[in-house]
């Protein structure tokens, strides 16, 4: 019986550190692509703006690597059918010599998704901006 209860609480114990390890408390999302090994690099989504049925989200990175890794990894917890136009930006900000934007993207996410972007329904469009560094260099 003793032995019974110390494999169960052994499990118990280990479940619960599983559980906490993959927890967090940050507002930045990095995530690992497991049939790659690749390293989604880290982003915040600053800001979301719901017109109707396209829906803005403003999405902020310290690096320009990446970049349709993140688009991906941010289209990928949107459940709401709609049209989505993501922006990507270097956290550094702008100067009057250099915007800081990084790319844009488009997804249609449902028919009210296809008729929002003129996308296909489920159809992505991802653009990185030519020549734009993060951090923004004049």
């Amino acid at each position: 019986m003793t032995r019974t209860r110390t494999a169960v609480a052994i499990v118990a114990l280990a479940l619960a550190l599983t559980a906490t390890a993959c927890s967090s408390d940050s507002d930045d999302a990095t995530e690992t692509d497991e049939t790659t090994d690749h390293v989604t690099p880290a982003y915040t989504i600053t800001s979301q703006d719901n017109r109707g049925t396209q829906t803005y989200l403003d999405v902020q990175v310290d690096t320009a690597d990446g970049l349709e890794s993140v688009f991906e990894a941010v289209i990928a917890d949107l459940d709401t059918e709609a049209g989505y136009f993501v922006s990507i930006n270097c956290a550094t900000g702008s100067t009057d010599a250099q915007d800081n934007r990084l790319a844009n993207g488009r997804y249609a996410l449902g028919g009210t998704g296809a008729a929002a972007t003129g996308l296909a329904e489920g159809e992505t469009e991802f653009e990185p901006v030519a020549g734009a560094t993060c951090p923004a260099t004049e």
